[in-house]
């Protein structure tokens, strides 16, 4: 059954009748970072624009997917744009000093995907005295300086974060209702950090939460303390029917997430398990190599979802190892955020886009409107 989440913007400003000049660089530049992965984006009709894009990382073909649709905003616009982001989503400073990079180079403006939404608020005050206009794309800025992102591209992840519960919800809530014990449901998230994730593994527990205590059972909430913290009404571990043990890796790899996805499924009482993006996702099914506990019901084993697309996760739900996963609109993002950026610096106005999402499993996976945001 096809389920498309409209999103409604975390945290974006909505702006309108933004009329003033772009910044004034002409030509694109490629930034060095050591490491730091780098790809220039150089179109060769000489568009009357440049702008610098920075994305989470080069790490997953999602960032690849998002890369698409700018590189044919770029050609469609006739603009230059460079491209630039961190090895990994965990590595923060790196893509700070990235976006420090961009705005030296006083573009006419740019594209943010922030792995830390507190990391970037200096950077994006610098920006704003610099008349640089910036676009955040798949992850808002919550607390940016104000007039300093003039649009935000995104999912909402609360709601998306959401339909993964409500689907996992009803193939384990017969194993909770008549449950004699208490039984776990795990989440591994890939950081604390970025206003996505955090959002999207709130939205899995708040709509978790409520699904079951709608049944009559009491849950608890344990684990990371950043998503402990946002929980209201939070029940006790030692008494609670239904425990929802959240996990967050030291570094955002799969090897990593695999390791806290084992912690996890290595339990004698956990019936399910999410993986809240692709990286964590991979990790779930790189410990399910050793296991081999995911299964299509709890009676079975442990019933598994993820998030965002890729080969694996794809062939995973194809061959029912995981039960679906929620997909996002990474190409429209990147293809949107150029458009924005070109918009505004045109006089146009330009306010904030919500892109779809949708969940997916072994029965719709080629249905026309979901296909094509099941990227590799």
């Amino acid at each position: 059954m096809k389920k498309k989440v409209l999103a409604v913007l975390l945290g974006g400003c909505m702006v309108a009748g933004l009329l003033a000049g772009c910044g004034g660089g002409d030509e694109a530049t490629t930034s060095d970072n050591g490491d730091a992965a780098t790809s220039e984006e150089d179109s060769s009709g000489g568009g009357d624009y440049t702008f610098e894009v920075v994305v989470k990382s080069f790490q997953s073909t999602y960032w690849q997917a998002a890369i698409q649709g700018i590189e044919a905003a770029k050609e469609e616009l006739g603009v230059k744009v460079n491209t630039t982001g961190p090895n990994a989503e965990s590595d923060i400073a790196d893509q700070v000093n990235m976006l420090n990079n961009a705005i030296s180079q006083n573009p006419d403006g740019i594209a943010l995907a922030a792995n830390d939404q507190n990391a970037v608020l200096d950077s994006l005050q610098d920006a704003l005295d610099a008349d640089i206009p910036v676009v955040c794309f798949d992850t808002g800025v919550p607390d940016a300086p104000e007039g300093s992102v003039i649009a935000t591209i995104a999912t909402d992840n609360e709601a998306a974060g959401a339909v993964a519960a409500e689907n996992m919800y009803n193939v384990i809530k017969d194993t909770i209702a008549n449950a004699t014990e208490p039984v776990r449901i795990g989440e591994v998230n890939q950081d604390a950090t970025s206003a996505n994730i955090s959002g999207r593994g709130m939205g899995f527990i708040n709509k978790m939460k409520e699904l079951i205590e709608a049944d009559g059972k009491t849950v608890a909430v344990i684990g990371n303390q950043f998503y402990v913290d946002q929980v209201e009404n939070n029940g006790d571990e030692g008494s609670a029917d239904v425990i929802i043990e959240v996990a967050v890796p030291a570094q955002t790899t799969v090897e990593l997430s695999a390791t806290e996805a084992s912690n996890i499924m290595n339990k004698d009482d956990t019936i399910a398990i999410f993986g809240s993006n692709q990286v964590t996702a991979e990790g779930v099914l790189t410990a399910n190599q050793n296991l081999n506990v995911l299964a299509a019901t709890p009676d079975e084993g442990i019933v598994g979802v993820g998030f965002d697309a890729g080969a694996t996760l794809k062939a995973a739900v194809a061959d029912g190892t995981l039960i679906g996963a929620v997909t996002q609109a990474p190409v429209d993002q990147g293809n949107l955020a150029i458009h924005a950026l070109y918009d505004y610096c045109e006089g146009k106005e330009v306010s904030d886009i919500p892109t779809d999402s949708y969940w997916y499993d072994a029965s719709n996976m080629e249905e026309e409107d979901i296909a094509p945001n099941l990227y590799d």
